[in-house]
């Protein structure tokens, strides 16, 4: 005869749940204020966990954590839809002991999860929606895509240098002209006597030539979601601020999602990865170089974006020209892309074009 379990039994009861998240399984623990109730494994399942949690804890408040990666954020959505509120967390804000280094377990790894978040030491990230997380895939894929190509053509270049074999100064006169038709033609007419070395080249055009193709579907697909109701405006909006590109702009848009979720420039800065690291001890305050942490790829963009705002911004051109006078140009560029940052964020909360002027 089965038991009739109480439903309120453990009715408005805070129970936190830190989940070690692996492709084959899930490594679980479960605490109350009171006690610790079990670590344990289980499928990759968020349905699992959360019929668990309300079989076993019925009228229970629930609150679980996971660290972001591979897994993305379709668990965490998952959670929440069946009444588990679940939050994801950066790995790197997960206090940790010295010992639990030396001795990393993945039962350590839950605990520690499902112990932070009971004493709320946790700051959760932003989890985009659907939508917003697939239209990022696609512009990422597209900065993937770039990077694959220039690769290829690296290589092709260091095999010729590898072998003495000089390309033609008309060829090098400028770097867009590498990878034109007139190039790849003289490539593919190259007599080389060493076979091998004939078919490594061949099919290292072949292989560029493909990336190129992609390269170009996915900008036409790129500009068509820049188009889209969704980004249209504010794209708009984003094209007026010299340096800012069409390919930036949604980068841009995709990445950083509701802009008015970073209430100060400082945030914004920090999500990007646009701060000093500092080290500050008694009467000594010492700044580092840039944060590894933050959107490396926005973080590039940015900083490309503001050599060409440079050139058509009075007002930036004049900030450059000043703090170039104390320090390198490599670090004053920093400074420009933080004001650059400043006025991307400036016309997305406020929805109004940029107006070039002198003031700095």
């Amino acid at each position: 005869m089965r038991t009739k379990v109480n439903e309120n039994l453990f009715k408005d009861q805070p129970f936190y749940v830190g989940i070690d998240y692996h492709k084959k399984s899930w490594k679980v623990t479960i605490l109350s204020d009171e006690y610790e109730h079990k670590t344990m494994s289980q499928d990759p399942d968020a349905g699992l966990l959360a019929s668990y949690l309300k079989r076993n804890f019925p009228g229970g408040i629930f609150h679980a954590v996971y660290e972001a990666g591979f897994s993305g954020f379709g668990s965490c959505r998952k959670l929440n839809e069946l009444g588990v509120n679940c939050i994801v967390v950066h790995p790197a804000d997960v206090p940790t002991t010295q010992k639990e280094k030396l001795q990393k377990t993945d039962k350590a790894d839950s605990r520690k999860l499902a112990k932070s978040l009971k004493h709320d030491d946790f700051e959760a990230i932003h989890v985009p929606d659907p939508k917003l997380e697939a239209d990022r895939a696609l512009v990422r894929q597209r900065f993937s895509a770039v990077k694959d190509l220039s690769r290829t053509k690296n290589r092709i270049k260091s095999l010729l240098f590898q072998f003495g074999i000089c390309v033609p100064d008309h060829f090098t006169v400028a770097q867009t002209r590498y990878w034109s038709g007139p190039y790849l033609n003289w490539l593919t007419e190259l007599t080389i006597e060493a076979e091998s070395l004939k078919k490594t080249l061949d099919n290292y055009i072949l292989t560029g030539k493909s990336q190129r193709e992609n390269l170009l579907i996915l900008n036409r697909q790129v500009r068509e979601l820049s188009q889209t109701d969704d980004y249209k405006n504010n794209c708009k909006l984003l094209l007026s601020i010299p340096g800012i590109g069409l390919t930036t702009s949604i980068y841009i848009l995709t990445q950083l999602g509701d802009i008015k979720r970073f209430p100060r420039l400082d945030d914004l800065c920090n999500y990007v990865g646009l701060v000093p690291g500092m080290h500050d001890s008694g009467d000594k305050t010492q700044t580092g170089k840039m944060l590894h942490r933050g959107r490396k790829e926005l973080k590039i963009m940015l900083i490309e974006a503001s050599w060409e705002a440079i050139r058509k911004d009075p007002a930036l051109m004049a900030k450059f020209n000043e703090l170039a006078k104390r320090m390198h140009k490599n670090k004053a560029i920093i400074r420009i892309a933080r004001k650059l940052l400043s006025r991307i964020r400036y016309v997305l909360v406020n929805q109004q074009e940029y107006e070039l002027s002198v003031v700095k």
